[in-house]
């Protein structure tokens, strides 16, 4: 069997393992992203996440993670809820938080799809990704031509908008590449600039995550600064506004994925939903949750922080 042949049957089992859409692209050196986080890293963008700033290099270079790296398999997940928070929430999550943690989710479906290249590569080295490692993931899905980057910074897809997971598969084996992505619909639009409460798009492409209520609610471990919380309104873990508002969102049809709908524990959560929690029954209420990964404390100051902006409104 060929290789063209070979890579159609992998995307097509990827659509049957409950993908969104695959592509490949060949493994190099992607200098033009390397370039741009260092621009960005240079500028303390990245706040406290200091793991952006370790293996730079590695994110840039696909064989530097798997010798002799030669194919890259890129897959997007939509995520995009059948059913949203309740609007009587006192308090509002992201809606990549509604179910299962999308890192196993996801990872599943890789290893039985890293199985399948294995029926036509036995011998193959391959290593398996979903935002878990030093690696560009959206610069990937572009390469494999999956969609554009997006000026809020997030990848779009022109079919399904941008509320997708994205994995990868790195191969030591050659495949058919896909043409990458190499227009962007974003236009004269600047609906997702205009929206942020907190300026944290400083520019079209340009995130300053320090800014960011994401950044804010999930990755800073210190109090949300003063002069930011009092505009993030009542978004306790992650924000999706620029999204939201993304004319390209409108084409979103809601997730496949069982594991990704919301919690029944989800649907309205307010202050009393942690005051009277220990450590060991927030692990468990939250056991399958990304919101695990905040921890009660940073969740409680949070919503400490933050309930000012509710009784305002």
């Amino acid at each position: 069997m060929d290789l063209i042949s070979i890579s159609q049957r992998i995307k097509g089992k990827a659509l049957d393992l409950g993908f969104t859409a695959c592509g490949i692209s060949h493994a190099e050196l992607l200098q033009r992203d390397f370039d741009y986080l260092k621009r960005w890293l240079s500028e303390g963008y990245h706040g406290e996440m200091n793991y952006m700033a370790r293996n730079v290099e590695m994110r840039a270079n696909p064989s530097l993670i798997l010798e002799n790296a030669k194919s890259v398999v890129s897959v997007l997940m939509n995520y995009f809820p059948q059913i949203n928070q309740s609007s009587d929430s006192e308090f509002i999550i992201s809606k990549y938080a509604y179910g299962d943690d999308y890192h196993k989710v996801i990872k599943d479906k890789l290893y039985l799809l890293k199985t399948f290249i294995e029926e036509f590569f036995p011998d193959a080295k391959m290593r398996i990704f979903t935002d878990s490692a030093p690696v560009f993931d959206r610069a990937w899905a572009v390469k494999a031509g999956l969609g554009w980057i997006g000026k809020n910074t997030m990848l779009i897809n022109p079919k399904f908008g941008s509320f997708v997971f994205i994995g990868e598969i790195i191969v030591d084996q050659y495949l058919a590449a896909d043409n990458p992505f190499e227009k962007e619909y974003c236009g004269k639009c600047t609906a997702c600039l205009d929206i942020c409460p907190t300026q944290a798009l400083i520019q079209p492409y340009v995130l300053d995550a320090r800014r960011c209520i994401s950044y804010q609610t999930i990755e800073n471990a210190e109090p949300i600064p003063e002069d930011l919380a009092p505009k993030m309104k009542n978004l306790i873990f992650g924000c999706d506004l620029c999204q939201d508002v993304c004319p390209w969102n409108n084409k979103s049809k809601s997730t496949q994925e069982v594991k990704f709908n919301i919690l029944d524990n989800l649907l309205n959560i307010n202050a009393k939903t942690f005051e009277e929690m220990d450590d060991e029954k927030f692990s468990h209420y939250f056991e399958n949750s990304p919101i695990k990964r905040a921890g009660l404390l940073k969740i409680r100051q949070t919503v400490n922080q933050l309930g000012a902006n509710v009784k305002k409104n």
